[in-house]
């Protein structure tokens, strides 16, 4: 049965945190809050962790994972990022998006989209996710906590112990969280094509909208 965290949203409270990290880095499946709304995350580096939140999610094996990440400086092992780009991503995170980028070799092969080499990654402004990523030291590589067969998050920690108290070994409860998923960007040499539509205001990059289905 899974662990019950209540972490305050605004001022988490580094014991809790501390033992979260412990959870993830013994291999553990979590569900935590983003400024976006509740993710299911796990190690960089754990492939029994990822195949968990694929069966928990029923996601076929060419889905795509996010890598959260601490800041700019992070995000930047894992991809490669040109002068044009980092000025956008600069002026856009911490916040509501998914930046899809080329991939470095950090970055294990079994999260890269196959055909194009790329990965997406995020910087949330959320402080539960901040110290976790901070005490972890390291991305969490992360999906949005939509069961199979739903259109829309989990949102209530109520809601998502009765679902999935006996699949993950930890939920924080971090209050009520969005409904909305990331917006997410593909990005190119300082070129934007936004992809998805979401929480993140795509007005900075309106000059570059390519929205696809």
């Amino acid at each position: 049965m899974a662990q019950y965290f209540q972490i305050h949203p605004a001022d988490p409270q580094p014991r809790l945190v501390q033992r979260a990290v412990a959870i993830v880095r013994d291999g553990g499946v979590i569900v935590y809050p983003t400024d976006s709304s509740y993710a299911l995350g796990c190690h960089i580096g754990d492939k029994d962790a990822m195949a968990r939140i694929r069966r928990i999610r029923q996601l076929v094996d060419r889905h795509d994972f996010t890598l959260v990440c601490r800041d700019l400086s992070e995000l930047s092992l894992y991809a490669r990022i040109t002068n044009a780009d980092y000025r956008l991503l600069k002026a856009n995170t911490p916040g509501p998006y998914t930046f899809i980028l080329p991939a470095t070799r950090e970055v294990p092969r079994r999260l890269m989209n196959p055909r194009r080499k790329t990965i997406g990654l995020r910087i949330p402004d959320h402080r539960i996710a901040e110290a976790l990523l901070s005490e972890l030291g390291a991305p969490l590589m992360s999906v949005t906590l939509i069961l199979p067969g739903e259109d829309l998050p989990l949102s209530d920690p109520d809601d998502i112990r009765t679902h999935l108290e006996h699949q993950v070994d930890l939920i924080i409860d971090g209050g009520y969280c969005g409904l909305e998923p990331t917006t997410v960007v593909a990005l190119e040499d300082g070129v934007a094509r936004v992809l998805r539509l979401g929480k993140g205001d795509i007005a900075p990059f309106k000059a570059q909208l390519e929205l696809t289905a």
